[in-house]
């Protein structure tokens, strides 16, 4: 896929050289500047008749007519120095390979260097932003439409000039490539639909993925959640006639387990409401109900990949939601593995209750630290919008790793509080220890915290992606639908994580 090279950049043929360039282009330097000579001063004619444009995530096309080994220049617009950042590169880059994905390019070259800039950006992260950017920005789902005879052209090499340490350059274009896979993959799970990927189907894939990575993979089948009393995630199950999955995979980056991570998603291959049934147009798209466990398989496969110096154990309750004759029912009463008893008021904040289930078995895994994603309500549409994921945590130090990482990954998260007031709605209940839904009030808040009380002492980062996970229209990073929110972040937590003195 990539190729880094130290040689003359203008000599080599290649369909396509991406060069990048900031406002005031016309003071070109270096390279630029000797492809300028090559031009006869003609590039910055194009910048003073604004065919180039420097003007940030802004493409402009120049065919070179032969000058250069290069058939024609793409030139990405980066804005002003000091206004540039990894997420401005990231989501530049990832228009550039757009519009070379929609000519049919099966190949082009980056002068890397050009990207680079004294104190924003050095060598080894704009390198990772290529990786990243390209994997993300020509991701598309394939789905089930008759295919054409005509062949699917896509970029399959990509050759990227620096002055630079060429094994350095390519291992961080080699991890920022992984991250974008391990994002992509979410994706296409999150977008398949609920008759393809049932539970037993997210299972196999979860086993799949160990033996690629020689993790160690546990998938507990309905006898065993009897058996040790996941009576939470079973109620959920009790309607449908497809079997519940609890799939465990482990990652040991340690000699001894210990300081153990554990990420908890929520796999709801499809939510009905249950008997608290969704509206028709509410239920539409319900089969992306399980972006949490895709976000986690997901940075599995990253974590797969690159093998960091930590411990990870992911755990994934995964069924569906549905509505029969034995189905839960508002007013049940049911146990929960850890022993607490919920009422059950909505059937329909479902998440939560195999969640419950999940986040303790976790914690018998030898979890110390623990985050769980679900596209848990649509409470935290309300409050934060679709770009913004909901967070709610009780460890500050554990809530600012997460925090950081999600802003590296431009993955943003907004903490909601959860008060001994909002504890009290949960625990509100005259025939159980919780209730499952106290209200619409503070509604992301409610859920949330409820985890939190399965949680209890251990550390732990609750994530809300529900207005997050999928997208309505393509955007720089990718196509419309899923985005595989919160894959990106998880990783880097995972990578760089820092356990208290």
């Amino acid at each position: 896929m990539f190729t880094v090279k130290q040689e003359s950049l203008y000599s080599t043929s290649h369909e396509c050289l991406i060069v990048g360039v900031f406002d005031a282009p016309n003071k070109f330097e270096g390279s630029l500047a000797k492809a300028d000579e090559i031009f006869e001063g003609q590039l910055k004619e194009f910048v003073k008749s604004g065919d180039i444009s420097a003007k940030k995530k802004t493409i402009s096309k120049i065919h070179t007519f032969g000058k250069i080994g290069a058939n024609r220049l793409l030139f990405v617009g980066l804005g002003k120095k000091n206004e540039y950042s990894f997420d401005v590169l990231r989501e530049s880059l990832g228009k550039a390979f757009k519009e070379l994905k929609q000519s049919k390019l099966e190949e082009t070259a980056i002068y890397l260097d050009s990207l680079i800039t004294d104190e924003q950006m050095d060598t080894l992260d704009a390198a990772h932003a290529v990786g990243e950017a390209f994997s993300m920005a020509t991701y598309q789902f394939e789905g089930y439409k008759q295919k054409s005879n005509e062949p699917d052209k896509k970029i399959e090499k990509i050759t990227v000039y620096t002055e630079a340490d060429k094994d350095d350059t390519m291992a961080a274009l080699t991890v920022g490539y992984a991250y974008g896979k391990g994002t992509n993959s979410a994706r296409t799970l999150v977008n398949l639909p609920g008759n393809m990927l049932t539970a037993t189907e997210m299972a196999k894939y979860a086993v799949k993925l160990a033996d690629r990575y020689d993790f160690e993979v546990e998938v507990l089948e309905k006898k065993d959640l009897i058996e040790l009393g996941m009576g939470a995630f079973l109620a959920v199950n009790q309607g449908s006639t497809e079997p519940p999955k609890m799939i465990v995979l482990k990652y040991q980056g340690k000699e001894n387990w210990d300081d153990v991570i554990g990420l908890v998603g929520k796999g709801i291959t499809f939510d009905t409401g249950g008997y608290s049934i969704k509206p028709k147009d509410g239920i539409v798209g319900m089969k992306t109900d399980m972006g949490g466990a895709a976000a986690v398989l997901g940075a599995m496969e990253i974590i797969g990949e690159l093998k960091p110096e930590q411990n990870v154990v992911a755990v994934i309750p995964s069924t569906d939601n549905m509505i029969s004759g034995s189905a839960f029912k508002p007013d049940d009463v049911i146990t929960s593995m850890s022993g607490k008893t919920i009422e059950v008021l909505n059937t329909d904040a479902e998440g939560r209750l195999v969640l419950a289930d999940a986040i303790t078995y976790a914690k018998q895994h030898g979890a110390d630290y623990l985050i769980d994603v679900a596209t848990l309500t649509g409470g935290v549409i309300v409050a934060l919008g679709t770009d913004t994921t909901g967070a709610i945590a009780n460890d500050e130090a554990l809530f600012e790793q997460v925090l950081e990482a999600s802003y590296e990954a431009g993955e943003p998260i907004w903490r909601l509080p959860l008060f001994e007031k909002d504890k009290e709605r949960i625990r509100n209940s005259l025939v159980a220890d919780l209730n499952n839904s106290p209200g619409r009030e503070g509604h992301a808040i409610m859920a949330g915290g409820f985890i939190g009380e399965f949680a209890e002492g251990t550390p732990w980062v609750h994530l809300d992606i529900a207005g997050t996970s999928t997208v309505n229209k393509p955007h720089d990073l990718g196509p419309a639908g899923a985005t595989g929110v919160m894959t990106r972040t998880l990783a880097l937590l995972v990578e760089r994580f820092e356990t208290a003195e």
